[in-house]
């Protein structure tokens, strides 16, 4: 019997194949295909300062009225649609790397919003939802005494 010399990362590089296959069915598609239409997610930026929340979500070629935001018992939901362009049939394409189809993002929202007045604006395809702060929604400090 011949002496193998033991390698570890032969196995982690075995099982990180393993979990890439698996991500794939998971994700609806097939090794080395490209995510499918209707399975994509917007990337957002969300802050904050002493009176508001702002989250700004890349929106690029998406028209307004397929665009909506709206909040359900305090968790802010944006839906919408990226379509291509009817006059191009997928054919025609050399390559599609942009994302197509239906999203939804969730945000769930501290106690502390004033949903009466949350605004959304659009500029150059990045949508900015504010999100104000209820006045005297700041916390209080506690302070511990020693004995």
């Amino acid at each position: 019997m011949a002496i193998v010399k033991y390698n570890p990362f032969q196995e982690l590089r075995s099982m990180q194949e393993q979990m890439n296959r698996l991500l794939d069915l998971a994700w609806n598609r097939e090794s080395g295909e490209e995510l499918r239409e209707g399975m994509w997610h917007p990337p957002v930026d969300i802050y904050e300062n002493e009176t508001t929340i702002v989250i700004k979500a890349e929106l690029p070629g998406i028209e307004q009225k397929d665009i909506e935001v709206k909040i359900e018992e305090n968790t802010l939901v944006l839906r919408g649609e990226r379509r291509h362009d009817a006059a191009l049939q997928k054919e025609n394409y050399h390559r599609i790397e942009r994302s197509y189809g239906t999203f939804q993002r969730s945000f769930a929202l501290p106690q502390s919003i004033d949903q009466e007045r949350v605004n959304a604006t659009c500029d150059n395809g990045v949508l900015t939802i504010t999100l104000p702060k209820k006045a005297g929604g700041s916390p209080k400090q506690i302070t511990v005494e020693v004995k």
